[in-house]
């Protein structure tokens, strides 16, 4: 899959309502994402640009999956952040739950997941989830 560039000054694809280059795009610069939140929000931008290396770089090394992590059938259409646990700066676990809609070959469709997230020598990954997919009409 093709990477897609966003431009700096673009709102941010994870729906926070700050420019990219501010928010997300920090992190995707090699910037240490400072919260699970933060870092489920990065993901999901990696998710609409097509970035796979910032999805494994996020992603903690004993659940990394072997195979492709993005299919180019899927058009990311926004995210809403439903709740948060723990998570923080001096927090070593955290959660977040979220609703990512979608469309794939014009069908609309909506996941729902509750995720988490542990620090790895002081970085926060992503580590699995428990995920809901429906199709909307």
């Amino acid at each position: 899959m093709k990477r897609k560039t966003a431009s700096s000054a673009a709102v941010c694809p994870c729906g926070s309502g700050q420019v990219y280059a501010a928010c997300c795009g920090q992190y995707h610069g090699g910037q240490p994402v400072p919260n699970a939140e933060a870092l489920m929000r990065s993901r999901y931008s990696a998710f609409v640009l097509g970035d796979e290396g910032y999805l494994r770089q996020s992603w903690a090394a004993e659940s990394l999956p072997d195979e492709p992590l993005l299919d180019a059938a899927v058009k990311w259409l926004g995210l809403t952040i439903l709740s948060t646990e723990a998570g923080g700066e001096q927090d070593q676990t955290g959660v977040v739950t979220f609703v990512a809609r979608y469309k794939i070959n014009g069908r609309a469709g909506r996941m729902q997941e509750c995720s988490r997230f542990v620090r790895e020598q002081g970085l926060w990954r992503y580590l699995d989830g428990d995920v809901s997919d429906t199709a909307a009409s």
